[in-house]
C-alpha cells in the first residue's frame, strides 16, 4: 500500500476509535445516573395501602390514573429496572382492600412504568421522604379509598355484632316468623349445656369507650430488642389483649387505634379517639434506651410546662419522631391537628390523665419494677386530644434484654393488659363518667 494510504488508514483509524469512545463515554453517565431502588414495601390495611419504594437517591416521579379499568400510573424516572422493582408484584397480597396488582416494566428510554391495577376508584397521594433512621430516600404512594373508613360506625356495628352473639335468644327472637328452623346434627345432643353467654349490660348503666392506641406500626417499627423484637408487634399484642379482657365487661367497650401492622400518623390517632367519643385514650409503647441496664415500667401525661425530666423530654421526642419515620406528607395542612395543638385548655383533662395515670402505675408494680414511681409528663403529641384524658404506657425497656424476653412472652403480656384493665377499673371507681358521650347521627 502506498505510503500516503497508509497515513490516511491510520487517521481514519484513529478518528473512528476515537469517535467510538466519545459514544461509549457519553453513554456511561446516562447508566451510572440510573437510580438503585434497594428496597420495596407494601402495608395493605383497612384505612390505606401503603406502597414505599426506598432508594439511595431520591426519585424523580409522575402519578396520573386511567378509567375503565380503574388503574394508577406511576413512572419513575432514571431509574434501574431491577429485580427488586420487579418483585414488587409479588408483595400484593389477595386480600389487598385497594390493590389487585401491579405491572412493572421500561415504558421508554429513562422511565420506568408501574401500572397498579385496582378493586375500585381511589384517591391516591405520593410525596418522598429524607433518609431518617435506618431509611435512605422513600417515595411513598398512599392508596386511600374515596369514603374513608368511619371509625364510629364500625364501632357502632361491632357493637351490634358482638350484642347479637352474646344473646343469641334475643336474636332469634328478633328473627323473622318465617325464618327456617334450625338443624340439629344426628349426633348432637339437644341437652348439652352451653355455654353461659356473657352478662348483657344493664340498660341504666352508660357504656363507656376506650380507645387503645398500639404505638408505631408499619414503616415505623419503633424500638428494636437486642434479639429482634419490634416494638410495633409488641404493641400490637398487648393492644388486642387489652381490647379481649374490656369487651368482656358489659359497660365497657375498647377500639383499635390499629389492628394490624401498618402505620397510623399521631394526630389521626388522636382523630380516631374522638370520631368514637371515647373517655380515655391509652397509647401502649415499649420503652428503649442506649444503656441496656436501664428497666422497669413508666406511666406518662401530657404536660403544658414543660416536661418532668430530661428523661421525660427526651422520650417524648423520640416518640413524636414516629411521624418522621413511619412516613406523613407534611405537605398538607391538617385542620384539626392545628386547633389540637393550639388548643391548652385542657387542664381538667390532663388533671385526670393524671388519676388515671397512677391508678395504672399501680397495678402495673404488681408485675414489673416501676422505672418511676410517679407519673411523668412531657409533650407528646398522641396525647394532645384536649377532651379525653389520655396516657402513654411504656409497658417495659425493650433495650433490656431480661425485659425483651418478658415483653414477648404472651404470658406476660396477657398480665401487662390485665394490670393496665384493672388500674382503668380503678380510676372509674374513684371518678364514674357523669354524661354519656353525645353521638352524632350522622358523624
Amino acid at each position: 500500500m502506498p505510503k500516503p494510504f497508509r497515513k490516511l488508514q491510520h487517521l481514519l483509524q484513529g478518528r473512528v476509535a476515537a469517535l467510538a469512545f466519545g459514544l461509549l463515554t457519553s453513554c456511561l453517565p446516562a447508566f451510572a445516573a440510573d437510580v438503585l431502588v434497594t428496597s420495596t414495601r407494601v402495608w395493605p390495611a383497612p384505612d390505606y395501602t401503603r406502597v414505599t419504594i426506598e432508594s439511595q437517591r431520591p426519585v424523580k416521579h409522575a402519578l396520573f390514573s386511567l378509567d375503565n379499568p380503574d388503574r394508577l400510573v406511576l413512572d419513575l424516572e432514571d431509574v434501574a429496572l431491577s429485580a427488586t422493582l420487579n418483585e414488587l408484584a409479588a408483595k400484593i397480597s389477595a386480600n389487598d382492600p385497594y390493590i389487585k396488582g401491579v405491572r412493572v416494566g421500561r415504558f421508554k428510554p429513562g422511565v420506568v412504568r408501574l401500572v397498579f391495577d385496582l378493586k375500585a376508584r381511589v384517591k391516591p397521594e405520593a410525596f418522598a421522604l429524607a433518609p431518617i433512621g435506618e431509611y435512605g430516600h422513600r417515595l411513598v404512594l398512599d392508596v386511600y379509598p374515596l369514603e374513608p373508613p368511619d371509625p364510629l360506625l364500625a364501632f357502632l356495628k361491632n357493637r351490634e355484632t358482638s350484642a347479637s352473639a352474646a344473646n343469641p335468644a334475643e336474636a332469634a327472637a328478633s328473627a323473622p316468623e318465617t325464618a327456617a328452623p334450625p338443624v340439629i346434627a344426628k349426633n348432637e345432643s339437644p341437652a348439652a349445656p352451653k355455654p353461659a353467654p356473657r352478662a348483657a349490660r344493664p340498660p341504666s348503666e352508660r357504656l363507656i369507650t376506650i380507645a387503645i392506641d398500639a404505638g408505631h406500626g408499619g414503616e415505623d417499627p419503633g424500638a428494636r430488642g437486642r434479639s429482634g423484637t419490634l416494638e410495633k408487634h409488641v404493641t400490637l399484642a398487648i393492644a388486642q389483649k387489652l381490647k379481649e379482657r374490656i369487651d368482656n365487661e358489659p359497660n365497657m367497650r375498647a377500639v383499635l387505634t390499629r389492628d394490624g401492622d401498618f402505620f397510623i400518623p399521631l394526630h389521626v390517632r388522636v382523630e380516631k379517639a374522638r370520631r368514637v367519643r371515647a373517655d380515655l385514650f391509652v397509647s401502649i409503647h415499649a420503652d428503649a434506651f442506649i444503656k441496656p441496664s436501664a428497666n422497669g415500667s413508666s406511666v406518662f401525661a401530657l404536660s403544658e410546662r414543660g416536661a418532668t425530666s430530661v428523661a421525660a423530654r427526651w422520650l417524648a421526642k423520640q416518640e413524636n419522631d414516629a411521624d418522621l419515620i413511619g412516613g406523613v406528607n407534611l405537605g398538607i395542612k391538617d385542620p384539626y391537628l392545628k386547633q389540637t395543638l393550639l388548643d391548652l385548655s385542657q387542664t381538667a383533662s390532663i388533671n385526670d390523665s393524671l388519676k388515671l395515670g397512677k391508678a395504672v402505675l399501680q397495678e402495673m408494680g404488681g408485675i414489673n419494677r416501676l422505672h418511676k414511681n410517679y407519673v411523668e409528663q412531657a409533650g407528646f403529641a398522641v396525647l394532645k386530644a384536649p377532651d379525653i384524658p389520655s396516657i402513654l404506657i411504656e409497658t417495659a425497656f425493650i433495650s433490656n434484654p431480661d425485659e425483651e424476653k418478658k415483653l414477648k412472652n404472651p404470658a406476660y403480656q396477657h398480665k401487662m393488659a390485665e394490670a393496665i384493665f384493672n388500674g382503668i377499673k380503678r380510676y372509674f371507681s374513684k371518678n364514674p363518667p357523669l354524661a354519656p358521650p353525645q353521638i352524632a347521627k350522622n358523624p
